[in-house]
């Protein structure tokens, strides 16, 4: 049975191949598709990306080490009715050493533009799923908890005594995805 996540609960993940899958249904009559991009930070000990290719997004689909894919963008959330939209997988067993923290966030593309937040979007979550057997083993509901952000830190996978855990961060903002970039690529943010 799958976990519901609470912020700021801790879970030990036990696998080393896993995808993080992102969904939603398209509100209608709000006059635009709501693009919901799932994005994944590589970090090292300092917190921030070692190399530009650690950031795994619709932009890069592939780290460089090959522990993450992207499987590609869905601008409306009309890939499946009922299932993950954008899947980032995820092999533990393939990560640079010099990783110690994966990052996941949900950013609404154009969001402040087309005066959009995560309470628009209907059935919005982020959910883990074991690869082997394809079963969810947690999942985090966006639409209630932030319902006027743009974008959410949903969680992330660490690195303690050499084995991986996952810390559900669940930290909303009004921003957009160059935040993060400027906050995970320099440690300064860029506005």
């Amino acid at each position: 049975m799958a976990i519901n996540l609470q912020k700021g609960q801790k879970i030990d993940i036990g696998l080393t191949k896993m995808s993080v899958g992102l969904g939603w249904n398209p509100n209608e009559g709000t006059g635009s598709d709501f693009d919901l991009d799932a994005s994944a930070f590589m970090l090292n000990a300092k917190k921030l990306i070692p190399a530009d290719e650690y950031f795994v997004f619709y932009g890069n689909t592939d780290s460089p080490d090959k522990a993450l894919h992207h499987t590609g963008d869905d601008p409306t959330g009309g890939n499946s009715a009922d299932g993950d939209d954008e899947t980032i997988q995820v092999d533990l067993s393939v990560v640079n050493p010099d990783i110690e923290e994966i990052l996941f966030v949900v950013t609404i593309h154009e969001a402040l533009q087309r005066k959009q937040n995560f309470g628009q979007v209907r059935n919005s979550y982020i959910r883990i799923v074991d690869e082997s057997n394809n079963s969810e083993i947690a999942k985090y509901e966006l639409g209630e908890d932030f319902s006027v952000e743009t974008a959410v830190e949903f969680g992330r996978l660490y690195k303690r005594n050499g084995a991986w855990k996952f810390e559900a961060s669940g930290i909303g903002y009004k921003e957009d995805l160059s935040f993060f970039v400027g906050k995970y690529f320099t440690g300064d943010i860029i506005k």
